[in-house]
């Protein structure tokens, strides 16, 4: 069994040899003489390529990138390029020079990576090409801020009520300011959301946003809006808002409106006590009359008869000028003199004479009447100074409506009555 092993594997080691002793001399030279790791390089590649370029401002580039062919049959060529940037079609060299103006113009960013697409082909076989990329990116050691530009002046001047609104517009330098923050020396919230650059502060100042113990009856309102760049470097802008006191016109005429019917209700009511007043001032007057009248008869009566001849007659002339002047305290108990009553209907009747002028010379002028302060103030003291004034007199509860009270106080026959006389 060894010898038989032995004899093939002496016919395999012995075969190759014969073969190659077949072949010319030279082949056999090269076989033995070249390495069995050698292979032939055919695809296409660019041996240099460099993915990422960075460079600085006023910076030149010169790179010449290279292939495993023969340049003279291939062409390179670029897309998506910043402005400036080049290559030779023949070649293959990248050629740049970062320019400043670029950059001032705003053709080119700072610390913005460009992505350029960089080809090359064969010029006789399309399909024989690469297509790869590579970065682009530029920076600056010169350092130029961001800041913070609201679209108002550093002060401005409103009133309370009023609502102000302007844009933060931004500046930016090397790096752009990404988050705006604000804070203020008075707890304040804007209307509109405030974060980035061209966002929009609106705020309305309350009506009771100054203070009686303010100075100048006005107060200052700062402002502070902070941008933050990546890096946490910060910008200040501070605006100062004066805010002046102004009055809430919609609840002011709301108040004065209810300050309004308050009084005219209160005219109806004196009214109703006038009326009440005069009429028993007219049945006293009245009473007192006819007392008069009967005292009148009473002696009048008494002198006929003491004139008649009859003795009987005569003495009763006598009595009844007697009974006439019994009837005057009787007449003063039973309709005592109105002359309290009297100044009472004339008291009643001159505060309501008042409350109305008043009501009619302070009637509120166009949608917003700037006095409106000065004319409440002065229908409310008025009103409580006749409430006072006319404490002790009760208020009538009549179902009168307010046109017949008014009648009644407007008649002419009232009127007179109580008409000053003026002595000649």
């Amino acid at each position: 069994m060894i010898k038989k092993r032995t004899l093939h594997l002496l016919i395999f080691l012995i075969t190759p040899i014969v073969l190659l002793s077949q072949t010319r001399p030279d082949t056999l030279i090269n076989i033995f003489t070249q390495p069995a790791s050698s292979q032939t390089d055919t695809v296409l590649r660019i041996k240099n390529l460099n993915p990422y370029f960075n460079l600085h401002v006023d910076s030149t580039l010169k790179y010449p990138l290279e292939i495993n062919k023969d340049l003279a049959k291939y062409y390179w060529f670029l897309k998506n390029s910043p402005v400036g940037l080049k290559i030779n079609k023949d070649n293959g060299e990248l050629t740049f020079k970062a320019e400043k103006s670029y950059f001032l113009s705003g053709r080119l960013k700072y610390d913005y990576e460009y992505k350029v697409a960089l080809s090359v082909q064969n010029l006789n076989n399309p399909q024989e090409r690469v297509d790869t990329s590579f970065v682009l990116l530029f920076y600056n050691t010169e350092i130029i801020t961001s800041k913070i530009k609201p679209t108002v002046t550093n002060t401005l001047f409103i009133d309370e009520g009023d609502t102000v609104s302007f844009k933060l517009q931004c500046d930016n330098g090397n790096f752009p300011i990404e988050e705006i923050t604000y804070f203020s020396n008075y707890p304040i919230k804007s209307l509109t959301p405030v974060t980035k650059c061209n966002d929009d502060f609106t705020w309305c100042a309350p009506f009771d946003f100054v203070k009686e113990m303010d100075k100048d009856k006005q107060k200052k309102l700062e402002i502070y809006f902070i941008g933050t760049n990546k890096f946490n470097n910060k910008d200040t802008a501070i605006i100062n808002i004066v805010v002046k006191e102004n009055i809430n016109y919609p609840q002011q005429a709301i108040e004065f409106g209810k300050l309004k019917i308050d009084i005219e209700n209160y005219v109806v009511q004196l009214k109703s006590s006038f009326r009440l007043v005069d009429k028993k001032i007219k049945k006293t007057k009245g009473t007192r009359t006819r007392f008069d009248l009967a005292s009148a008869s009473t002696a009048l009566g008494g002198t006929v008869f003491s004139s008649l001849p009859g003795s009987s007659q005569q003495t009763t002339g006598k009595i009844l000028p007697s009974v006439g002047v019994a009837l005057v305290p009787v007449k003063e108990a039973t309709a005592p003199n109105s002359n309290a009553d009297q100044n009472i209907a004339t008291l009643i009747r001159s505060s309501i004479k008042r409350l109305e002028y008043l009501l009619a010379d302070n009637t509120l002028i166009g949608e917003k009447d700037p006095d409106i302060l000065n004319k409440s103030r002065k229908l409310k003291d008025e009103l409580k100074q006749t409430q006072i004034q006319l404490i002790d007199i009760p208020i009538a509860e009549d179902n009168s409506s307010s046109k017949e009270l008014d009648d009644y106080f407007n008649n002419p026959k009232v009127n007179k009555k109580y008409r000053v006389k003026h002595n000649n």
